[in-house]
């Protein structure tokens, strides 16, 4: 058992949110006892939803049953007979204490949203779309930046009972097509442009051709990012966004049921169409809500910043900070515009109480020998919060060296699949080095073998064997639910299969090693990716790596793919030091059978390196969509391997 790297301290145990939560509900449970709670939440969903609710000051009229079919999966349905809307919700505490937004963009503009003003821009833009005869459930997607316009067009769309869709401007018009073109939206918001590192990027031709492949859109928003005055003669349809609307409209609300689709989420599409995830409004709401207040410890006036762009469901999790009273903050860009710094300045420049980032930004401006305690003021800073890929150990260590050492660090771990996590941190326990905290509560969270059994040591699926709000409603045009039921439920009857390969930390902790599918299966004995990263990754003069299986003689060998620092080569001493360390802090298994070099590793537009992609190409397989990627001539090298 690993000794804590941080403990919470009792004050600040004393005064969460969780503490004040499990006080109202008059239990056996307290604080710190996070498994205890967590083991009530899973146990007696029927009163931990509705508690909450109440707790979190959620509008939704009073449901029949709370839970209906609870021992099926799919099949449970959450709140019947209830009924909400998902922006009157987010925007009943909206600029409580503090503005309801900050929004940045690496240009050095900052814009600031009182709660009134951002309520007055919903109704206008609202008051446009309901003109343009937008109701309840069409769709509205948008094609923008990381700004305010984002989040006032998706509270827009939802007070309508909408749908809202999005992705960012970095996409290419076959990414772009392969999601719009499924769910066929109304209205499209869409940017003129946008900046990334310094760079102008123009997107009205672009936006042009996506138009004219959309037969179904009826209307056109342009936000103009480039110019004040922005030059539409490609796009001659289109409408202002910032001169759209009614200015004088108040604002209305239309209630849905439950589980109304809320959002439409897109899987990565690295292996073909994405597939189009439709979250319903209430169980986004109640899982959000959770996660954001009794997880995370939000608190009215906070300060809550994730890096993220409007393609990756952090985007959806940020800004529902709103439904906390926290002030959501925005950025827009590189986060290296300016050097390794440019999110630092905006922590200390904001006071931020929560800031979320990656494991790549971490590593990166590690690599750039920037100290952040030593150049910005990081005082406000209580949570930091890190997911997108597995945070490995030396993470840790960086972070509370060198960033700040009083500080809950919380690796999170879910999906867009659920549009919120299944292990995540919690403001009672210790932190792990190298660990998420634990389980969400309600999230009944387990780690199965082959078999389906639950596994006390060692590696396994990570799954939950209990509903939970926030599943997916459906799949869009998966009329007979068969998609769904084969993504999810095909691996272990009744229980959800996430696909991530995980196990067993420290006091209900977890670590998760990776996607399973991208899991390493030399001589039969499973390996998660992410322990060989982290190894690798530490070694001076690796800036990143990926490994693969490659299948040869009835076996699968290891193949390991190194990007280096610039004037570094692959030489036979830095391999033999790669072999060696893999060799010393994990087991001879894990050491590859070729480590190459390579000039850039492909990821994903939300940023995840594609083990799948590499591996289908050095196979001879070709990658069936590579417009999902954010640098698809990364490939080229893999492409034209010889193994």
């Amino acid at each position: 058992m690993s000794e804590p790297i941080w403990s919470p301290s009792a004050a600040r145990v004393a005064q969460s949110n969780l503490s004040a939560f499990a006080e109202g509900l008059k239990l056996d449970v307290h604080a710190p006892d996070y498994p205890a709670l967590w083991r009530w939440s899973v146990q007696q969903p029927e009163q931990f939803w509705p508690a909450v609710v109440d707790f979190c000051r959620l509008k939704l009229s009073a449901p029949q049953q709370v839970l209906l079919d609870g021992d099926r999966m799919p099949g449970a349905r959450w709140y019947q007979g209830s009924q909400l809307n998902f922006a009157e919700n987010l925007l009943a505490r909206a600029g409580e204490e503090g503005p309801a937004i900050i929004a940045h963009d690496e240009s050095g503009r900052r814009r600031e949203f009182s709660g009134d003003q951002l309520r007055a821009e919903v109704a206008r833009v609202a008051a446009g779309l309901r003109a343009d005869g937008v109701g309840v459930g069409d769709r509205v997607a948008a094609f923008l930046p990381n700004g305010p316009e984002a989040l006032i067009g998706m509270l827009a769309a939802t007070s309508l009972g909408a749908v809202w869709s999005s992705c960012s401007p970095d996409f290419g018009f076959n990414g772009v097509l392969d999601r719009f073109g499924q769910i066929e939206p109304k209205v499209l918001l869409a940017c003129d442009g946008y900046f990334y590192n310094g760079k102008r990027v123009d997107t009205r031709e672009r936006i042009a051709k996506i138009v004219n492949a959309l037969p179904k859109l009826q209307r056109l928003l342009v936000v103009p990012f480039m110019d004040a005055e922005p030059d539409l003669e490609l796009l001659p349809d289109a409408a202002r966004f910032d001169l759209y609307g009614d200015p004088a409209a108040a604002l209305q609300f239309t209630s849905v049921d439950f589980d109304h689709p809320l959002y439409i989420m897109f899987s990565s599409g690295t292996t073909g169409k994405p597939k189009c995830i439709v979250h319903g409004t209430g169980g986004t709401l109640l899982q959000h809500a959770k996660e954001l207040v009794l997880q995370t410890d939000v608190q009215p006036g906070d300060r809550l910043f994730f890096f993220t762009t409007c393609g990756w469901m952090m985007w959806n999790w940020l800004v529902s900070g709103l439904v906390a009273g926290a002030t959501v903050v925005l950025y827009d860009g590189s986060p290296f515009a300016g050097g390794p710094d440019c999110l630092w300045r905006l922590a200390q420049a904001e006071r931020l109480n929560q800031m979320g980032i990656s494991p790549k930004f971490l590593s990166a401006v590690q690599q750039a020998g920037y100290v952040p305690q030593d150049a910005v003021d990081l005082s406000a800073l209580r949570t930091m919060l890190s997911t997108g890929s597995p945070l490995a150990p030396e993470g840790f260590d960086f972070v509370y060296r060198q960033v700040k050492d009083d500080l809950q660090l919380a690796s999170i771990s879910g999906g867009t699949d659920i549009i919120s996590c299944f292990v995540l941190g919690n403001p009672w326990q210790p932190v792990h080095r190298g660990e998420l905290q634990g389980a969400g509560l309600g999230m009944a969270a387990d780690i199965f073998d082959d078999h389906g059994q639950s596994v006390a040591e060692g590696g396994g699926e990570l799954v939950c064997t209990q509903p939970f709000p926030s599943m997916p409603v459906s799949f869009w045009n998966d009329a007979d639910g068969s998609r769904y039921r084969k993504a999810y439920f095909e691996t272990y009857p009744n229980t959800w299969h996430h696909g991530d390969y995980a196990e067993r930390g420290t006091d209900g902790g977890f670590i998760i090693q990776g996607r399973s599918d991208a899991t390493l299966n030399p001589g039969g004995i499973r390996i998660g990716t992410a322990e060989i990263y982290r190894v690798v990754e530490a070694i001076d003069g690796v800036l990143e790596s990926i490994a693969v299986g490659y299948r040869r003689d009835g076996d699968e060998e290891v193949v390991l793919f190194v990007r280096l620092v610039e004037g570094v080569e692959l030489d036979a001493v830095l391999t033999q030091r790669i072999r060696a360390n893999i060799r010393a802090e994990l087991t001879p298994r894990h050491v590859p059978a070729k480590v190459l070099a390579c000039p850039d590793i492909p990821r994903t537009i939300s940023g995840k390196i594609t083990e799948i992609a590499v591996r289908d190409l050095i196979h001879g397989r070709e990658v069936k969509n590579a417009d999902a990627l954010a640098n698809p001539q990364a490939l080229e090298f893999f492409r034209k391997l010889q193994l």
